[in-house]
């Protein structure tokens, strides 16, 4: 190759039928744009390879294939298997050839990796049991009720927890490979693949998730932190304490936060999101005002008409039926 003998970071992808291209390709480009000098793309510094059972070609969720270059055998010759996840759907899983290698991967001490849905297919091998992991916010709730004992981290763009990684997908797979090439080759390589890519800089795992829809904008990453995690837990509203434990912060600490960026209490914002919520399925669905209510946390239909009527001037069927009217006459 030239004078380094070895690679300093060695990847082994694992990918899952109907893969997600993107997550793939930016995770490989990073990896590609640090491994040489310029832009010459010769895997010297670090060597990645694309494993399956028969070297089949592995097909996309864009419908492109990738070719398999080495079928999986002993996992110790890599630094680290990442699993490539895409659609969710049973037709999606991993066969039982690509579920042993993982665990003998485990078993091996050998690193694993989830990107985008990846995550899924290692909590199906029972590989993520004692492990936070990251889940995108678009899949939160799937991944919650196929494993109902777990809970995902949604509100980061990647996750380490000891010799597991986990990204939430898109450009976060960027990131999650920039960590791994500083940590593996330094942070000039880093810098360099992400600058070639465009991206103005390396991001840290906990900076918040991008493109969840929220009720109120925030800019200060402790703030939007806590806003996903009242939305993401709508139908049962975590304490304003609980919260601010689950960010390893105290509670008069996130409250600072709130009243700086929102000039409101966290409570208050808590209470905005669920209404939201509770608008977006009066005009959207046809639920009664008691579902609409334990779906938006409130503790009966008489909470949520009161809640309802002090913010809004109207109970939430009288809103219903105004909202009706304005579209049929838009």
């Amino acid at each position: 190759m030239n004078q380094i003998t070895a690679p300093r970071l060695r990847i082994g992808f694992l990918l899952a039928p109907r893969f997600t291209l993107s997550a793939f390709s930016t995770f490989v480009d990073v990896l590609r744009l640090s491994a040489d000098d310029g832009d010459g793309s010769r895997p010297i510094r670090c060597q990645w390879t694309v494993l399956s059972n028969d070297l089949s070609p592995i097909q996309s969720s864009s419908g492109t294939k990738i070719q398999a270059e080495e079928r999986f055998g002993d996992p110790s010759r890599f630094d680290y298997i990442v699993v490539v996840g895409g659609l969710i759907d049973p037709g999606t899983t991993l066969g039982p050839e690509a579920a042993a290698f993982l665990k003998q991967a485990a078993a091996a001490k050998v690193a694993l990796a989830g990107l985008c849905t990846g995550v899924f297919a290692l909590a199906r091998c029972g590989l993520m049991d004692g492990y936070r992991c990251c889940v995108s916010w678009f899949h939160h709730q799937d991944f919650l009720a196929e494993f109902e004992k777990m809970r995902p981290v949604s509100d980061q763009i990647f996750v380490v927890d000891r010799d597991r990684l986990s990204c939430s997908g898109g450009v976060s797979a960027a990131h999650l490979a920039a960590f791994l090439v500083d940590r593996h080759l330094g942070r000039a390589a880093a810098r360099k693949a992400l600058s070639i890519l465009m991206i103005d800089e390396a991001l840290t795992g906990d900076r918040p998730q991008p493109g969840l829809p929220l009720e109120l904008t925030a800019r200060d990453p402790l703030v939007r932190r806590a806003l996903l995690a009242m939305q993401q837990n709508l139908n049962a509203p975590l304490s304003i304490a609980r919260i601010a434990r689950d960010l390893g912060v105290g509670r008069r600490k996130l409250e600072r936060h709130f009243s700086a960026d929102l000039g409101i209490p966290p409570a208050d914002a808590s209470i905005r999101i669920r209404l939201s919520q509770t608008r977006m399925l009066l005009r959207q669905t046809n639920h009664t005002i008691t579902r609409i209510a334990e779906e938006t946390g409130f503790c009966d239909a008489s909470h949520l008409i009161r809640v309802f009527r002090e913010a809004e001037g109207l109970t939430p069927d009288q809103w219903r039926q105004m909202d009706i009217a304005r579209r049929e006459e838009a």
